[in-house]
């Protein structure tokens, strides 16, 4: 950099240069320095999180007479602009860095300032004023749990909730439709399609129930523990005013955790919310894959039904269409498999009092719940909405299913159905003409029996 290009900073190591119009400080750009690794940022849910975090904290610490009213309400509104996103390309710093994520926090407490200070014209402090009764310590996992909620309530929820109805919808207009149901991926006793997509819907279902029942833990916050769960330099009544605060400013019922030791030192809370994320994950997974067999072909495969058709699936096969859909979805299930699993190491890599894997955590879990989000309404609107049934292809395949013999197990024995079933595949004959000639059943006995839609029922 010339001389026109930087300006310089000085923290407790000493001085450096930093980016002349930079909003961020010292410790900032040795972050920027020091962990040229990735070149992923914090998502912007996390920042965000930041952002709230700190105006909580100040308006906290006006309350309880340790900050200026006037630098407080500068911190606020300067946090909000954070909050908001208006200084998003002030945050440059990789997320593989300090596994307490301080170089974030810092980050944040440099940006906040310097915009504060200038919205008023006197000086406001990082560490003194920004940071006030905090430490990254508790920072840090905090805004984990701030911002995954958030996200779950405003994005993955609702996205979750619109996929099963939408497949509940479908579900209903194909009540009628009846199709030959598989075990091994080879044929079995009829289903309805209702009672097909049903059991899908019933995934999601199962999924948001799952959410809500890990929603609670994900919603204690630790602040107020500071640097390893004793609350050393901050009233004791701060961290839960803060959550009360945080509580008010984003309509998610936040709370404090009873006890910080376990809060600072583990990441339970984010690994069982991303194991929750791992189950949904493998339900769009089977949702998609099963969509992909039933759409198969059009001509070789089942063609069951037909997925809309998106865009040209081939660079050298004209009329070619692919389930571009079903398999962007397998897509992010894989990833947010893996997610989990990088959580999961995460997560036990808490050693005594501080988790070091922070920044790994929040960034896998934030992205977790924004794919899941972005890949079930898609699925939903892209996929499931539009595809149509191809009731002929049903019909057939439906008539010449040798094990629709089941159902006369009770009347003719095993042994005879299977030498039907044999005989009908081998010679691909419908099972009701084959039974009618081995077997004393009359034909009107035999499709009573064998009624496709009827056995649906049970019984």
């Amino acid at each position: 950099m010339t001389t026109q290009d930087y300006r310089i900073e000085r923290d407790s190591m000493g001085e450096l240069r930093v980016p002349v119009d930079a909003l961020y400080g010292a410790q900032t750009q040795r972050a920027v320095e020091n962990f040229p690794i990735s070149g992923l940022a914090m998502p912007r849910a996390f920042i965000r999180a930041l952002g709230l975090i700190k105006s909580a904290c100040a308006s906290v610490n006006a309350d309880l007479g340790k900050l200026d009213p006037v630098l407080s309400q500068a911190i606020q509104a300067a946090s909000e602009e954070v909050s908001r996103g208006d200084w998003d390309q002030e945050f440059p710093v990789d997320v593989f860095q300090t596994g307490s994520g301080t170089s974030t926090n810092m980050n944040a407490n440099e940006v906040i300032a310097r915009l504060a200070s200038g919205n008023i014209n006197q000086p406001v402090h990082p560490n003194d004023h920004v940071n006030m009764g905090q430490s990254s310590n508790d920072v840090i996992p905090t805004a984990i749990h701030v911002s995954a909620s958030i996200e779950i309530e405003e994005k993955l929820l609702p996205a979750l909730e619109h996929l099963a109805a939408s497949i509940e919808r479908r579900a209903e207009e194909l009540k009628e439709v009846v199709t030959t149901g598989r075990t091994h991926l080879m044929d079995a006793m009829p289903v309805r399609m209702d009672q097909e997509l049903g059991g899908w819907a019933a995934q999601i279902r199962e999924g948001i129930a799952r959410i809500h029942a890990s929603l609670p833990r994900l919603r204690q916050l630790v602040k107020g523990g500071t640097a390893v769960g004793t609350g050393v330099n901050t009233p004791a009544d701060f961290g839960p005013r803060v959550s009360i605060r945080l509580a008010e400013m984003t309509g998610v019922n936040f709370e404090s955790k009873e006890d910080y030791f376990e809060g600072l030192s583990s990441q339970d809370g984010a690994v069982e919310m991303s194991g929750q994320l791992k189950v949904i994950a493998v339900s769009l997974m089977k949702i998609a894959n099963d969509l992909r067999w039933m759409n198969s072909g059009p001509l070789a495969g089942l063609g069951e039904i037909a997925l809309p058709s998106l865009q040209p699936g081939s660079s050298i096969m004209p009329g070619k269409v692919n389930p571009v859909i079903p398999e962007a979805v397998c897509m992010v299930s894989a990833q947010v498999m893996g997610n989990d699993i990088a959580i999961t190491v995460g997560g036990q890599s808490g050693n005594f009092q501080l988790n070091v894997m922070l920044p790994l955590i929040a960034y896998n879990l934030l992205q977790s719940i924004e794919l899941l989000s972005n890949a079930s309404t898609v699925l939903a609107d892209k996929a499931i909405a539009g595809f149509t049934v191809n009731e002929d292809n049903l019909r057939q395949a439906l008539d010449r299913n040798p094990i629709l013999v089941t159902a006369l197990n009770n009347v003719i024995g095993y042994e005879a159905g299977a030498a039907i079933a044999k005989k009908a595949y081998a010679e691909g004959r419908a099972v009701i003409d084959v039974a009618e000639e081995m077997t004393d059943l009359s034909r009107e006995e035999l499709q009573m029996l064998l009624d496709p839609e009827k056995l649906t029922h049970g019984g």
